[in-house]
């Protein structure tokens, strides 16, 4: 069985936007604890980070990740 990866043709803005869409800014805050999602959040701002910091960036894509699951579980 060969599984399609979930993120591939997804834009990092485009996940962002279903994440903030799904949860809201301040769950996306409560669950991700980085300032741009919990001080004057913008997807503007939240892109600028997550480009720059590997690391959030994988918390974002890893969450996203759970959340389809779950919705399509």
């Amino acid at each position: 069985m060969n599984m399609k990866d979930p993120l591939e043709g997804k834009t990092l803005e485009s996940i962002l936007l279903e994440l903030v869409e799904h949860l809201g800014w301040e769950k996306l805050g409560s669950i991700i604890k980085v300032r741009c999602f919990n001080n004057d959040p913008s997807i503007k701002s939240s892109l600028k980070f997550l480009r720059k910091t590997p690391w959030a960036r994988a918390k974002v894509e890893e969450l996203y990740l759970y959340e389809i699951l779950e919705i399509f579980d």
